[in-house]
């Protein structure tokens, strides 16, 4: 069973959450709160896996909130639930801690998606927030200085578009053999695990091929 507990300052949201939450099967809401105060109080007593956090509430914010249940309660993980899809937010809340950042105006699917896609320990991102992130970081591309070689960085494209290691492939006209031996480059690279921290690093360090 994953514990969520919502935080934000609209009464009506936290409800309908509720409501939505409760028809899904291995999920249950232990508990509310109306600001990051309330809500670092009630989590000394109430047993949470995952929390759907608001950014702007009272008393504390989503950030500060966030900042301080990664240093309070590091297994506990942050799913943001924001009506702003605003680079500068997103990318504050991820250097928080956040391990993901989706719209109210998310669908039922994708909001169960993204809390069972992080209580498995990944982070996600939704499709509009992706876009956005992309978009605004186009111009900021020059200034890195990253000795990635001209395919590596066709493939790290491709890879934050979400693209298969096959369809990589089809589209670099390659075998999924070099498609796979580039993804290994660039892990070794970046210093980085798996192909969920490559979209991740892309996204925090302003990485935009």
């Amino acid at each position: 069973m994953i514990n969520i507990m919502i935080a934000d300052d609209h009464k009506m949201i936290i409800d309908g959450l509720t409501s939505m939450l409760a028809t899904e099967a291995g999920l249950q809401v232990t508990g509310e709160a109306a600001n990051g105060k309330e809500l670092l109080e009630k989590m000394q007593k109430t047993p949470v896996d995952i929390i759907l956090m608001d950014i702007n509430m009272p008393e504390l914010d989503g950030i500060e909130t966030t900042r301080n249940v990664k240093a309070n309660f590091p297994a506990v993980r942050v799913l943001i639930l924001s009506m702003y899809n605003n680079p500068e937010f997103i990318r504050n809340l991820l250097e928080v801690g956040a391990s993901g950042y989706i719209l109210k105006n998310t669908g039922k699917e994708e909001l169960i998606e993204a809390i069972r896609q992080v209580y498995a320990g990944q982070n996600y991102y939704g499709k509009e927030v992706t876009k956005v992130m992309m978009e605004s970081l186009r111009g900021s591309s020059s200034s890195n200085n990253y000795s990635l070689t001209s395919r590596e960085k066709d493939v790290l494209r491709l890879i934050v578009e979400e693209c298969t290691t096959s369809e990589i492939a089809e589209r670099l006209f390659i075998s999924t053999h070099t498609v796979e031996t580039h993804r290994k480059n660039l892990l070794s690279k970046l210093n980085l695990k798996n192909t969920a921290g490559l979209v991740k690093y892309a996204i925090e360090k302003g990485y935009y091929l």
